[in-house]
């Protein structure tokens, strides 16, 4: 495994970590206050080249002026899987809302998608979500180290809360929140922005194979929002978890569906989104 920091066109420098060999290459976008480490899961299994990344201003990677706007994180998107060579890409969350954005500008850029836990389309996010962000926001802007674990501790579920796997998550969430800009990436993305301004219609001429996953019960990742967007896109297949939290709670099913996808030959993808329908583990 490689690490390196990324120079784009646009002036971020880009924290990119490098693992497997060979084609395909596939890039991993993470959700918003995310790291590289969090997104690494859904790589297991996926063949070829793997290539995670840190959005400006999370993990290592810069803050530039041009601020968290979703076309500028599209745009880092657009930079590591174009530096890479990146054919197929997996996105979560912001990262999804990230990648919608380069599909509206350029439909064929990638052969096969997987947008895990959309959050957002073309309508800007609900209020509440900033709400919902503010203690995390505060300890994060404060530097307040106990505070942003004790909100943090509270995400883990009861199954894991205090267990080393937990607690292990909690500290390299700490790390890679504090001393970064993200607080500033909260404040902004959650706003009054949508990735797809001009509508998302866009994306019904996307003709690569897409897997849309989706989780019930995630107030900040809407199940509409993941339907909606299977039906824009031509050759989607949706997923839908009856709980939230599949990380903790079916991650070997998570990965089973996502590297069976991905690693599936392109013509046998194609068969096997027409005879799928949505359905929820």
């Amino acid at each position: 495994m490689t690490d390196a920091l990324l120079r784009t066109p646009h002036g971020a420098d880009l924290e990119v970590r490098v693992s497997g060999a060979g084609d395909p290459v596939t890039v991993f976008a993470h959700g918003l206050g995310c790291t590289i480490p969090e997104t690494r899961p859904l790589g297991s299994g996926v063949g070829g080249t793997r290539v995670f990344f840190s959005f400006r201003g999370h993990g290592r990677s810069s803050t530039p002026v041009a601020g968290f706007g979703y076309g500028e994180l599209a745009k880092d998107l657009r930079a590591v899987a174009d530096a890479h060579g990146a054919t197929r890409v997996v996105a979560t969350s912001m990262g999804a809302a990230a990648l919608c954005r380069v599909l509206a500008d350029d439909p064929d850029r990638f052969e096969r998608l997987v947008l895990f836990v959309p959050a957002v389309l073309d309508e800007p996010r609900p209020g509440g979500v900033r709400d919902d962000l503010g203690p995390l926001l505060d300890a994060v802007a404060a530097g307040d180290r106990e505070a942003l674990a004790a909100v943090i501790r509270a995400e883990v579920p009861a199954a894991a809360a205090g267990s080393p796997t937990g607690e292990a998550f909690v500290r390299d969430r700490v790390a890679a929140l504090l001393g970064s800009g993200v607080a500033e990436a909260y404040r902004s993305v959650p706003g009054n922005e949508a990735p797809l301004p001009a509508g998302a219609d866009a994306l019904r001429v996307v003709t690569a194979p897409a897997l849309v996953l989706a989780c019930r019960g995630d107030a900040l990742h809407p199940v509409p929002v993941a339907e909606r967007l299977a039906r824009l896109l031509p050759n989607a297949s949706l997923h839908v978890y009856d709980r939230p939290e599949v990380l903790w709670t079916a991650r070997s099913d998570l990965r089973r569906r996502i590297s069976g996808f991905l690693n599936r030959p392109q013509r046998a993808v194609g068969r096997s989104l027409r005879n799928t329908s949505s359905s929820s583990s």
